[in-house]
């Protein structure tokens, strides 16, 4: 806990040299819950005295100022404090308008995480022109740029947390699917995905979304990712290979169809974490090649 306290203290000195640069006023935040598991950094409240530290911040020439014009009223933002590095991580914003949440903002400061929002905030206006039936995407309230930094605000999704049925995740893999050949959002993790209550499925982080893969690798994706709650990485991909039938029986692939998929699915996301530079489930020498050496085998 100390180390993760550390860490996540580092990276939030260095998003507020970011994002609020200064000199100019002053406001105070709190560091909520307390300064040995930071979460939050949000405005000051009387009541923080008995939690959080407090932390004085230039608001002047920040993004604060940045989102007060793009909203033409005065923006308080709450500061999400993100965990151990990660290739894509970047500051998240929510944004306020007195005491009402108007948005999520995400900020790109690095060329990939730029990129990324850039690809998302390009995904969201694609799919915002199509006739989606299962799936709800966040509206992008506006796409700029600050300090050379890209700012993507999103409006907030009312967030449910209840269970995802079989049925309406297999409905959404396929609704996303056909927003384009073989397409699929990328990142299906169960903590990107709510359901509405009126059946259908609220969906967010857009950045991964691309063109040219298997149907079903959302569905194994969501899978594997559920594994990994409980699992270590290569436990977890072998379950993913043996469960993948089940999980892709909705959309008609045999057992063996089904395991190839979970083979293209596990080699394509170590791909993405050799692009990306970063190995959070560690070298696929210990998690995957075990795995497809022994499929070889059987072959």
């Amino acid at each position: 806990m100390i180390k993760d306290a550390r860490i996540r203290l580092r990276y939030l000195r260095q998003t507020i040299s970011l994002l609020y640069p200064g000199p100019g006023d002053e406001r105070a935040y709190s560091l909520l819950p307390h300064a040995v598991l930071p979460r939050r950094l949000a405005p000051r409240r009387w009541w923080h005295a008995v939690l959080g530290p407090q932390v004085t911040l230039e608001v002047e020439g920040s993004i604060e100022s940045y989102l007060s014009e793009v909203f033409g009223t005065s923006i308080r933002v709450v500061m999400h404090v993100r965990p151990a590095k990660r290739a894509n991580r970047k500051p998240i914003l929510e944004a306020y308008d007195g005491s009402q949440r108007v948005a999520f903002v995400k900020i790109g400061e690095t060329p990939h995480t730029r990129e990324l929002v850039a690809h998302e905030a390009a995904t969201l206006a694609k799919l915002a022109d199509l006739p989606l039936k299962t799936v709800v995407t966040p509206s992008v309230l506006h796409h700029g740029s600050w300090h050379d930094h890209e700012v993507l605000v999103l409006s907030p999704l009312p967030i449910r947390h209840a269970p995802v049925g079989g049925d309406l995740l297999a409905a959404a893999v396929e609704e996303i699917a056909g927003t384009g050949p073989g397409a699929w959002h990328g990142d299906l993790s169960p903590w990107n995905i709510a359901p509405t209550g009126d059946g259908r499925l609220l969906v967010w982080d857009w950045e991964r979304y691309a063109l040219g893969v298997p149907l079903g690798f959302d569905a194994l994706h969501h899978l594997f990712n559920r594994c990994l709650r409980r699992m270590d990485p290569a436990t977890a991909a072998r379950a993913c290979l043996a469960q993948a039938p089940g999980a892709l029986e909705p959309f008609g692939l045999s057992v063996a169809e089904a395991k190839q998929a979970a083979i293209g699915y596990l080699i394509t996301l170590a791909d993405r974490h050799a692009a990306d530079g970063h190995e959070p489930l560690g070298p696929p020498e210990r998690w995957l090649n075990p795995l497809v050496d022994h499929q070889e085998l059987l072959v």
